[in-house]
């Protein structure tokens, strides 16, 4: 193979601060996490959002219908109920267990400059142990 060629590369990263108002709350951040990839200028890529907490996470899931994230939110609290004679001291050990099925980030395609999300698909920062203000991490590659 012969010749040379250039590949330049964009990474950005970003911080958005995101405050939840109830102990168990799922807030849609997508048009935050849009709003930091259109001003990127990124038009082909991907995207990371992360949290750094260890009582909160981040999901896709369905964000037209309000009544998928009550349903999530109350699947979750049935099957890891909080204060059930959990040994942590801090008495939060249900959020700790919510967030390791949840998971921490999330990878998101950029195409043509736009997140690449189905139809009903939203991202959600999902506190666990609120209402607090959490930081959201957002990676762009392009």
């Amino acid at each position: 193979m012969s010749g040379s060629f250039l590949l330049l590369i964009y990474i950005n990263m970003n911080i958005i601060n995101i405050s939840t108002t109830k102990r168990v709350d799922l807030v849609n951040i997508t048009s935050q996490v849009q709003k930091v990839v259109s001003e990127s200028s990124v038009n082909e890529g991907i995207v990371t959002v992360f949290v750094p907490h260890t009582t909160c996470g981040i999901t896709i899931n369905e964000g037209a219908d309000p009544d998928v994230v009550r349903d999530i939110r109350y699947q979750l609290e049935k099957l890891i109920p909080y204060q059930q004679g959990y040994k942590h001291m801090e008495g939060n050990s249900d959020s700790h267990i919510k967030t390791c099925i949840v998971g921490s980030s999330e990878n998101i395609i950029i195409k043509d400059g736009q997140l690449v999300l189905g139809t009903w698909q939203s991202i959600f920062l999902c506190d666990f142990d609120g209402s607090r203000n959490r930081k959201v991490y957002i990676k762009i590659i392009g």
